[in-house]
C-alpha cells in the first residue's frame, strides 16, 4: 500500500436488525456524523418519483451494523471472527431544515442513488463528513463502512495489510444496503439499484479503483468511480479498463507526498473514457478533501457534477465540471468525456 493518511444492519443468524443510533435526541453526535451539516447546499435537485425541484435536502444518519459470516478477521491473540462492518448512512430527508442532519428521521421520497465511500488508513469516516454531507443534500444516499483492522480502533492497531480484503467489503455493504431496501424497513425503496457508485480517499481510494475495474474484485453493479489521491492496489490480479466500464473521476492532490502524482497519472492513462482528472495545484494528501479552502469546496462541486451528470443523467451538470474544476492558480480540470 501507498499511503499513510487517516481516515448496522446487524446480522444474527441470517435475520437484519435495523440498529438506529438516537444519539442526537441526547445531544451527542453519533460517530462519524456531525450535528451540523456545514459548506453550500446541493443546489436545485430533482425529488426522485415526484419530478419536482427541491433546492437541497437535509441529511438523515442510521448507523448500521453489517456483518459477513463468510469472512474473518483474526485477532491480535490469535482468534478470529467475522468481518463486522459498522456503516454509517446517510440519506435525504424532508424532516428537517435544509443542511442539518437528524438521526432516524424518514427518508425523503426515493428512490435514490448509491455512493458507497471508503475511508483512508487510520482514519474513520467521520474525517470526511463535510464531503459526505454534501453529497447527501444533493440527492444521495452516502455510506461509509468502518474498515475492521484499518481504522485507528482496530484491536491491536491497525493494520495496512488488510486493506487488499476491503474491495470485499464495498461489495459486501451494496449488497446488504439493495437487500435492506427491497425488505420492509426504513430503508425499503430508498435506494436505486441500478444507480451505484464507489468512492474513496487514499486506501480508500485504492480500494474503490479495485471494486471499479479490478480483474478480481469489479463489481459489475458500479456505473461511476470517485478515486481521490488513490493508485491502483498490487497484490490482486491486475486491472481491465475495458470498454462500458465505470465513469472514472480521480482526484490528486500536486504536492501529495504519499501518494504521489505518478500512481494517479498511470491508472488515468490507463483507463478508458469517459474519465477526469481533478489537479488540485500545490494541494497535499488529506486537507483538500477535509478542511482545506477553497479546495475542498471545488471538490465538492466537481464530485457533485460528476455524479449528477453519471448517476442522474444531467448533461447540464457535465457541462458544469468545467468551470467548477478550472480555478486559476488552484485547480485544474481534464476532461474526456
Amino acid at each position: 500500500m501507498l499511503t499513510r493518511s487517516r481516515g448496522g444492519v446487524l446480522w444474527r443468524g441470517g435475520v437484519a436488525v435495523l440498529l438506529v443510533v438516537l444519539l442526537h435526541a441526547a445531544g451527542v453526535a453519533a460517530p462519524g456524523f456531525s450535528q451540523a451539516a456545514s459548506g453550500a447546499g446541493g443546489g436545485q435537485q430533482a425529488v426522485p418519483g415526484s419530478g419536482a425541484a427541491h433546492p437541497g435536502y437535509a441529511v438523515g444518519t442510521r448507523t448500521l451494523t453489517l456483518v459477513d459470516r463468510r469472512r474473518t478477521i483474526r485477532l491480535p491473540d490469535g482468534r478470529t471472527e467475522p468481518r463486522t462492518l459498522v456503516t454509517y448512512a446517510r440519506y435525504p430527508t424532508l424532516a428537517a431544515p435544509a443542511g442539518t442532519e437528524v438521526a432516524g428521521s424518514a427518508p425523503a421520497p426515493g428512490p435514490f442513488p448509491l455512493v458507497v465511500f471508503a475511508h483512508g488508513f487510520d482514519v474513520t469516516p467521520a474525517t470526511y463528513a463535510r464531503l459526505l454531507a454534501n453529497w447527501t443534500r444533493a440527492g444521495y444516499v452516502v455510506a461509509a463502512p468502518l474498515f475492521p483492522l484499518t481504522n485507528p480502533h482496530a484491536p491491536g492497531g491497525p493494520d495496512e495489510a488488510d486493506v487488499v480484503n476491503q474491495p470485499g467489503d464495498i461489495s459486501f455493504v451494496i449488497s446488504r444496503l439493495i437487500a435492506a431496501n427491497a425488505a420492509p424497513g426504513p430503508l425499503a425503496g430508498l435506494i436505486d439499484a441500478r444507480r451505484i457508485a464507489v468512492a474513496g480517499h487514499s486506501d480508500g481510494a485504492e480500494t474503490a479503483l479495485a471494486v471499479a475495474a479490478s480483474r478480481r474484485y469489479r463489481d459489475a453493479r458500479v456505473t461511476a468511480a470517485l478515486i481521490l489521491s488513490g493508485a491502483e492496489m498490487s497484490g490482486i490480479g491486475g486491472y481491465r479498463f475495458a470498454p462500458g466500464g465505470p465513469a472514472l473521476l480521480a482526484a490528486q492532490g500536486t504536492r501529495d507526498t504519499f501518494n504521489e502524482s505518478r500512481y494517479t497519472y498511470a491508472y488515468f492513462g490507463a483507463a478508458r473514457r469517459p474519465k477526469y482528472l481533478l489537479r488540485l495545484l500545490g494541494a497535499g494528501h488529506l486537507p483538500p478533501y477535509t478542511t482545506q479552502q477553497p479546495q475542498l469546496a471545488i471538490v465538492e462541486r466537481v464530485t457533485r457534477a460528476f455524479l449528477d451528470g453519471y448517476l442522474k443523467g444531467s448533461a447540464t451538470a457535465l457541462a458544469a465540471m468545467a468551470p467548477f474544476g478550472n480555478v486559476a492558480g488552484t485547480a485544474a480540470l481534464e476532461s474526456m468525456p
